[in-house]
């Protein structure tokens, strides 16, 4: 099957009350931190930007995202989670949660959207820096309970040209 097979068979879907529990499982299988009821209350707050992904209608990843206000009233986008489950990567699923965010970004001239990604994931990086983000600080003993406990911050400032298309 190529690739648009593939994608034909990815659909995304919004996180709701009724569905809160696929996040909260993915998110046990995906990372090495419990999150808190903040973190949800945010997800399911930030509306279209959380969102649950279905590979031939079986959850397998997610993007979890928080709209912070910045000093000047404009907002940015932090990217709280990004997963898919190991068998189900390489398909394009991260891709697609990742695009549909820049793309939610682009049309609501949203211009900044940054994550903190622990240092020694290389994957993730390399992943991020594909759609043009880049490392713009690092904290060191961010996490608590992991090692390293470092971590970049990864930040895409989306362009006026590319917010006006």
């Amino acid at each position: 099957m190529g690739s648009a097979g593939r994608e034909l068979s990815i659909s995304l879907d919004g996180v709701r009350d009724k569905n809160l529990m696929q996040l909260k499982k993915l998110n046990t299988a995906l990372f090495p931190v419990r999150y808190n009821d903040k973190y949800y209350a945010d997800a399911i707050a930030s509306g279209e930007f959380t969102k649950l992904a279905y590979y031939c209608d079986i959850c397998v990843g997610s993007i979890a995202c928080r709209l912070e206000k910045k000093e000047n009233g404009g907002v940015r986008v932090y990217i709280m989670t990004l997963g898919v489950l190991a068998p189900y990567r390489g398909l394009g699923i991260g891709t697609k949660l990742l695009n549909h965010i820049l793309d939610l970004c682009t049309k609501q001239n949203i211009g900044e959207v940054y994550l903190h990604v622990q240092t020694n994931n290389d994957d993730a990086i390399k992943f991020y820096q594909k759609f043009g983000f880049e490392i713009t600080e690092t904290i060191h003993n961010y996490y608590t309970n992991i090692t390293p406990p470092d971590c970049y911050v990864v930040t895409k400032f989306i362009t006026e040209t590319e917010l006006k298309k």
